[in-house]
């Protein structure tokens, strides 16, 4: 890992950030673009088509839809396989919905006078996710994006995710599925799954809403199908900063930084301490479990974008957080709590060394869509209110109307827009 020290290094590592990440490429854009039009175009036909050629060559329209019986047998499966995982997908699931029931808002109304105001909440009707499929394997996906939309009333929750070669969804995501109660499950991945949910065809529903993390090529579907649909966000890759002092140990926050750098070749791992000391012996670990464990992706992830910074003190420390904004974030210090409010923009924050990055992953409760690439200075973790949308309710009596209405043709007339003026006009002609 870089070890930066030094108000020169620093500021040039800050100034490079954004340009660390995906780069939408045009060429990318121009097949996804031909992919979303040939889907709403021809519909089934089309996702047919793109399934055998980037999924598995032996696919027919019905392979598209995932029967009950599948997803039956792969939880008796998991059950009969290791019933540990069951459990703690149960657990997952608890916690994750007892977390985002804080979350629920309500209706609620006011008077002014005799005037009603207030807010109708009201959950969407329909929404899509997307689960990377293949060869991976992403219960935790599943449980993420689908129970806040579950906490929220959504009615209808549609699942798409890429089949193996086999015509197969993996079993873990197919349990986590049922367990968090989806109700209709397509084997179709790619920038043709998120077109196919935008538009509809004549097996997949149209929906209101798509979340769920995917490649380039779904970002990018999500990102010219936004207006069609409702998205949670375009995620870019994923990002841990540690902010530690002489009291964390080594050996967790060398495992933090790598938990993060096997996610992508281009996660951003980076520690942030007071100690000399430990930014040396951080880096020694890093080194010896990439050498104990290989794994490609975490070793070009460190290597690309590992950085270690030494500062003078903790207050430096969450300013420089503050700036990066990273979607997670691990306080690791002797007084981990005295940092907590002076955070302004991290996705979650984990606190001490016994909440580590994986907890939150997993089973802890708070969602683990959270904002990435420096967005978490304006975005927010997914949660219950993403699903819902909120209508606006006036209802005026006669006397307020008198009150107010000349006061709203004073501004309507000012703007230049007269038949607004006369809207409110003929009625205080009539009285």
């Amino acid at each position: 890992m870089k070890i930066l020290k030094g108000k020169r290094e620093l500021e040039q590592f800050l100034s490079n950030l954004d340009s660390i990440g995906y780069q939408t490429v045009e060429e990318i854009e121009d097949k996804v673009k031909r992919i979303i039009a040939d889907v709403k175009l021809k519909k089934d036909e089309a996702i047919l088509n793109y399934t055998r050629l980037f999924d598995c060559k032996e696919f027919d329209l019905e392979d598209l839809i995932v029967k009950e019986e599948e997803i039956d047998r792969a939880f008796f499966e998991c059950q009969k396989e290791d019933n540990k995982f069951v459990q703690a997908l149960e657990l997952a699931y608890e916690n994750i919905y007892q977390y985002h029931l804080k979350q629920k808002e309500e209706t609620w109304l006011f008077t002014k006078g005799d005037t009603i105001l207030g807010q109708i909440v009201r959950p969407l009707e329909r929404v899509g996710i997307y689960v990377p499929g293949g060869n991976g394997s992403y219960p935790s996906t599943v449980l993420m994006n689908s129970i806040p939309a579950k906490v929220a009333g959504v009615k209808e929750i549609i699942m798409v995710t890429p089949p193996d070669k086999e015509k197969k969804i993996n079993k873990y995501t197919l349990a986590a599925a049922k367990i968090c109660g989806v109700n209709k499950i397509f084997k179709v991945g790619g920038a043709q799954a998120i077109a196919a949910l935008a538009f509809g065809t004549e097996l997949i529903p149209k929906v209101e809403k798509i979340v769920g993390p995917g490649n380039i090529y779904v970002a990018i579907a999500k990102k010219i199908l936004f207006g069609n649909v409702d998205i949670d966000s375009i995620a870019g890759p994923s990002e841990v900063l540690i902010i530690a002092d002489s009291f964390a140990n080594p050996k967790y926050v060398a495992a933090d930084l790598l938990s993060q750098a096997e996610h992508d070749a281009m996660a951003r791992c980076i520690l942030i301490t007071t100690s000399q000391d430990l930014a040396l012996e951080v880096n020694k670990k890093v080194d010896e479990m990439l050498k104990a464990n290989p794994n490609q992706i975490a070793a070009q992830s460190i290597e690309r974008n590992g950085v270690i910074i030494i500062v003078e003190d903790l207050d430096d420390a969450v300013e420089i957080a503050n700036r990066i904004c990273p979607e997670h974030l691990e306080l690791c210090c002797k007084n981990s709590e005295d940092l907590i409010f002076k955070i302004k923009n991290a996705g979650a924050i984990f606190v001490g060394e016994f909440s580590p990055e994986p907890i939150g992953d997993y089973i802890a409760g708070p969602n683990h869509v959270l904002p990435t690439s420096g967005t978490a200075r304006f975005f927010s973790p997914l949660g219950v209110y993403d699903f819902v949308k909120r209508i606006s309710l006036i209802k005026y009596s006669k006397e307020q109307f008198l009150k107010d209405a000349p006061f709203a043709i004073e501004i309507a007339q000012k703007e230049g827009f007269l038949f607004h003026a006369n809207s409110l006009k003929v009625r205080l002609e009539d009285v």
